[in-house]
């Protein structure tokens, strides 16, 4: 089993089994003492992802609008996972519940360090609160210049 791991589970120091595959931005996150001892005494792989994968991490946060609360760090990771569960058993263990989601509508299995696991697979849209128009993108509403909100968006 390969383990993709973000920060969460350095700084948690939450012990798991089996080989561990991080991006170098991950890495750089992490500044403590403690946690990077951690990461060293697990064995940590530190791979940089491939383009090709952060471009379908991006479009897909795009589809779910995760896009607005992933980091560039979110996005690496989730496309090291997307490139290793094309050919492996993989699970990203993550406590980010925006990370937690676009995995799982990438097909990822998803494991978190500390926090309980994401409970719904959700789908975000923008709403005016001024007009009630939904968009599907855009901090300001293009119809009467409300600021838009960002809601769950209703499955049908």
């Amino acid at each position: 089993m390969i383990h993709i791991a973000d920060s969460s589970l350095f700084i948690i120091g939450k012990r798991i089994e089996g080989n561990i595959i991080t991006v170098p931005s991950v890495e750089e996150e992490i500044r403590d003492e403690t946690s990077r001892t951690i990461m060293e005494l697990m064995n940590v792989r530190i791979e940089p992802p491939l383009q090709s994968f952060i471009r379908e991490v991006t479009s897909k946060a795009g589809v779910t609008k995760d896009s607005e609360e992933l980091s560039k760090t979110d996005i690496d990771i989730l496309a090291k996972a997307l490139e290793y569960s094309r050919k492996e058993d993989v699970v990203l263990i993550s406590d980010d519940y925006a990370v937690q989601n676009t995995a799982i509508h990438l097909g990822i299995k998803v494991m978190p360090a500390g926090q309980k696991k994401i409970r719904d697979v959700l789908l975000w849209e923008k709403f005016c609160i001024g007009c009630k128009r939904r968009f599907p993108q855009g901090d300001d509403c293009p119809v009467c210049g409300t600021a838009l909100k960002k809601r769950r968006k209703k499955m049908s």
